[in-house]
């Protein structure tokens, strides 16, 4: 398949162009929008030095530790992530216990690989978010890199632990988001809050409410807020009218971090993920709950992120005379639009840690593969991000290519290995998966190439002597309607790919005007079915699709097209069809009757 075509992978992109730079209601330098509509910062510009894998490891020194004390300042520091002996660290928590020996970043480890993987709102199954105040709640709809600075943002602002990362603006300005608010080296960045000086912060609650005498104290104007240029953050657990400001409310008695959450994520995205001076290259037998996946098929620009959830260890087997640590590990990634993380069984994940796309060969130098957060540190009175000394083995420099490059192989061998008959459950699952996104966002194209993507595995897994069945067979048992109403699109050739704001309800009527129209009235015969797309009609593209609706009483449910996205294909007359490999619909119309 065309690279251009993946555009539309995973729909969690960042990176414009530089191009009509202007500033933002905050004052934020920031370029065109990307692809998905959203305005984020650059990379910061910053490469590990070559060959000083010292200097690597100690990271890039970054702002005096007295900006602590401004009124930009976020939450107070009052631990270490190497603390392992302190009062603060001897205590009980989440998910270890009273004397436990760890540190603040292996704590962070075990609170997400404690998580319970419970069913999501939509489809699937997602996390259950635990809190030190006695509060549970389902994991927050979010976009693919959001989870993972969710994550690292709300353990360390939890546990008073010192937290930044780097960015660039248009111009170039370096830039500061952390502990200490959001700032240059030299002042207050834009018009960004004074956060310490303007929002409340109730920690000193905290016991009260976990002793259940106090009562959850709520910040009206933070619950009320989204992310900042967003139309999809609704939060369903929390209620009908809840977004991400409410999320916030919920789980953050100091409510300067849910603040500055909500503009960390506006800004961020999966290509500062991937910046050397935010995180590092890890090694695949080092994975731990709470490291990030990153797929990245370009250095700027969209890309996907996945979150480790768990990571078990299952004893070693010999191969070709090595004994070879056997490991099984789960991922979670959220998406846009904005969707619970969802959770993937170990053989779902372990396609995605064995993908190229994860910094294997032809890859290895566009900030791809299994990633860890540096730990940020007081080094001589500059905040650092550094790698903490118990995990400098497991660093691999992000100059050492060959080494980025072995990881998905490496994968492939030490997680454990699936037979052909389980490769097809998981990827039937995938299927169905992408199938349940289309059901909520019909226009999806980056849920239509997934789809067949998994096909295409599915394919070259039944293939396999153990199965033996043929691509038609495939689709005879596997395949619905629905795959061929919604068929893949060429990305940068469809304007419906630039339609986000489809709904569940404009996807039962598409499905309804097939159902009248897939079996001649005469003879009950098979009929191509009335692909989702934009024709060269009189109307906007879609009329054949309005007009039913509005012929059967729905006329108000149908969505008008519109430009969610940047759309360079906006002026098309007609959608472009993928080639596909399936077999035509009319040919196992009958197996597939029964699955409408």
């Amino acid at each position: 398949m065309a690279l251009v075509a993946l555009l539309g992978l995973v729909a969690c992109g960042e990176g414009g162009e530089g191009e009509g730079d202007s500033e933002d209601e905050f004052g934020a330098l920031v370029g065109e929008a990307d692809e998905n509509g959203k305005t984020l910062f650059e990379a910061s510009g910053w490469e590990e030095p070559i060959p000083g894998k010292e200097d690597s490891l100690q990271g890039r020194r970054g702002l005096s530790v007295n900006v602590d004390s401004s009124d930009l300042s976020v939450w107070e520091i009052k631990n270490q992530w190497t603390d392992t002996d302190t009062e603060a660290a001897r205590a009980a928590g989440l998910a270890w216990g009273e004397d436990s020996g760890l540190n603040w970043d292996e704590k962070f480890q075990r609170w997400v690989g404690s998580m319970k993987k419970i069913d999501a709102e939509s489809y699937g199954s997602t996390f259950m978010l635990t809190t030190p105040f006695g509060r549970e709640v389902p994991a927050p709809a979010l976009e693919c890199a959001e989870v993972a600075m969710f994550l690292r943002v709300t353990f360390a602002s939890w546990y008073n632990l010192p937290f930044f990362m780097e960015a660039r603006d248009s111009e170039g300005n370096r830039l500061y988001f952390g502990h200490f608010g959001i700032r240059t080296a030299a002042a207050r960045y834009g018009r960004m809050p004074y956060f310490r000086s303007r929002y409340e912060d109730y920690s000193e609650k905290a016991d009260a409410i976990r002793a259940g005498e106090a009562e959850w104290p709520t910040d009206a104007k933070l619950a009320g807020l989204t992310i900042p240029g967003s139309q999809d953050d609704a939060q369903p657990m929390l209620g009908e009218d809840a977004h991400a400001g409410a999320y916030f409310d919920h789980i953050y008695l100091n409510k300067r971090v849910g603040y500055f959450m909500r503009l960390l994520l506006t800004y961020f995205g999966s290509m500062n993920l991937a910046d050397s001076a935010n995180t590092y290259n890890l090694a695949p037998e080092a994975v731990q709950p709470g490291d990030v996946l990153l797929e990245r098929w370009q250095r700027r620009g969209i890309g996907h992120a996945l979150v480790v959830m768990r990571s078990r260890d299952l004893g070693v087997t010999e191969i070709d005379g090595e004994e070879v640590p056997q490991l099984e590990a789960e991922l979670a990634s959220g998406s846009m639009p904005r969707r619970q993380p969802k959770w993937e069984s170990p053989a779902a994940s372990k396609r995605v840690f064995t993908l190229s796309y994860t910094g294997g060969e032809g890859y290895e130098k566009l900030g791809g593969g299994l990633k860890r957060f540096r730990s940020a540190v007081n080094e001589g009175g500059r905040w650092t991000n550094v790698v903490l000394r118990g995990d400098r083995d497991a660093f691999i420099s992000n100059t050492d290519y060959d080494a980025i490059a072995e990881r998905p192989d490496r994968f492939e061998v030490i997680l454990s290995e699936l037979s052909p008959e389980e490769k097809l459950v998981a990827l039937v699952e995938l299927v169905e998966s992408k199938r349940q996104h289309l059901r909520r966002y019909p226009a999806s194209c980056s849920a239509r190439i997934g789809r067949e993507q998994a096909f295409d595995d599915l394919y070259e897994t039944a293939a396999d002597p153990a199965i033996g069945w043929s691509k038609d067979e495939v689709d005879r048992r596997f395949r619905k309607v629905e795959d061929y109403v919604f068929a893949e699109l060429v990305y940068d050739k469809s304007k419906t790919c630039c339609w986000n704001s489809t709904n569940s309800t404009m996807y039962d009527v598409i499905m309804e005007l097939n159902e009248t129209r897939i079996e001649d009235p005469e003879t009950g015969q098979c009929q191509e079915v009335l692909v989702f797309m934009n024709r060269d009609d009189e109307g906007d593209g879609y009329q054949l699709f309005a007009d039913f609706t509005e012929a059967t009483g729905r006329g108000d449910a149908w969505v008008k097209w519109s430009e969610d996205e940047f759309c360079a294909q906006r002026d098309v007359a007609e959608d472009t069809l993928e080639v596909t490999e399936a077999a035509p619909l009319c040919s196992v119309y009958d197996e597939l009757e029964s699955r409408m």
